[in-house]
């Protein structure tokens, strides 16, 4: 693909509406705030039809200014087939179907290649695993140096993926949260490369439903239903599904449902409250580790793209979580439990008959714990 682009994105605080150019390399506002990046998506559908089946067809949906900055595997274009789960239909989309075994590498794609258009050689990241393979994997390809901060107690099948892409691991005693603190100290020096204060993050994934509507026939699904600890995938699907709205390319928004896991459910807890705020700072330990999270940064988003959608936040047991992970094993999907608590949250989904829904499966089960039957 050859592109000569001249999109220019900046960066807005969601705090105090402070802009900064994109070209700094800044990750959160002098104030504290979270970022967006403020950029016009356009969709040239005859060019795009026409590209590889890729995330990057939707070149000037992606606020990277040079394609020579780009950091692929021709990652994207995920298979979205149709399945008969607990007596209704859905269509399945195929996430864990990426270089590193999510689809974290939607964002992990975006997010690099930005980096490398900074000219920046250091980055650093926390994860539960699955984003920390992700970004250390396009750091390997671009040649940057990663610092990957992980939970202890995450599964050394993670830990082994990120040490083979050449990152430098820091395994943190504690919980997730206690995790993310320690990787803010080292970002006070070097550039975080997070998957959920990193706004760039989110203009990867949210190509996943750029995707779903183009192989829809460019047309809207009625609902999504994610599994959401940091709301990568969820917002993600708010931000690309607005910008597909704002071109005219779809005209209305289907119901984003986000599920967690009961065992750590904040946002769920949060939603219960009219959506007000996080209030929940313990939790349990749960089998869907890549949602364990007390205290989303980016809670505010996720709750407000799940309102605008009038959509809905649930949370399942872990029995439910197992019971999903097995129903999905015999259908031959060898998936992450993660990824089964979006399939357990549609089991209790009251849905109309012709609904077209859609489960994003979104880690592979090779990348988890062995959790046994």
């Amino acid at each position: 693909m050859k592109i000569n682009t001249s999109m220019k994105s900046t960066l807005r605080c969601q705090t105090c509406q402070n802009t900064y150019p994109s070209s700094e390399p800044r990750w959160k506002c002098t104030c504290g705030g979270l970022l967006t990046v403020d950029f016009h998506a356009r969709f040239p559908l005859e060019k795009i039809k026409k590209r590889k089946p890729t995330l990057w067809r939707y070149r000037e949906a992606l606020p990277i200014d040079q394609d020579r900055s780009i950091v692929s595997f021709d990652e994207g274009f995920t298979p979205l087939i149709p399945e008969e789960l607990f007596g209704k239909n859905v269509l399945i989309k195929q996430e864990y179907l990426f270089p590193s075994g999510s689809y974290k590498d939607r964002g992990a794609s975006v997010l690099i290649s930005k980096i490398k258009e900074l000219g920046l050689k250091n980055v650093v990241e926390d994860s539960s695993g699955n984003a920390g393979a992700a970004i250390a994997a396009y750091c390997a390809k671009a040649s940057i140096e990663c610092h990957v901060y992980v939970p202890e107690k995450t599964s050394p099948e993670k830990l082994l993926q990120i040490t083979r892409y050449g990152a430098h691991m820091h395994r943190i005693k504690g919980s997730r949260q206690d995790t993310a603190q320690a990787a803010l100290l080292h970002a006070q020096t070097t550039y975080y490369a997070s998957h959920y204060w990193n706004p760039f993050f989110f203009q990867g994934t949210k190509t996943w439903v750029f995707e779903i509507v183009e192989q829809l026939g460019w047309k809207s699904p009625d609902v999504l239903i994610v599994p959401v600890g940091n709301g990568t995938l969820l917002y993600g699907a708010y931000i690309g599904l607005k910008e597909l709205q704002h071109e005219g390319i779809i005209d209305d928004l289907p119901k984003i449902i986000g599920v967690q896991a009961k065992n750590c459910a904040p946002l769920s807890d949060a939603w219960k409250n009219n959506g007000t705020s996080i209030t929940r700072k313990t939790s349990k330990e749960t089998i869907a580790e890549g949602i364990a999270i007390t205290e989303p940064v980016r809670a505010n988003d996720i709750l407000h793209s799940v309102k605008e959608t009038n959509g809905d936040i649930l949370s399942v047991s872990e029995k439910e979580i197992r019971d999903a992970l097995a129903v999905m094993g015999k259908k031959g999907y060898y998936i992450e439990p993660t990824s089964a608590v979006a399939v357990a949250g549609f089991k209790k989904l009251n849905m109309r008959k012709n609904n077209c829904v859609i489960i994003p499966l979104t880690g592979h089960g090779l990348k988890t714990k062995k959790i046994l039957p």
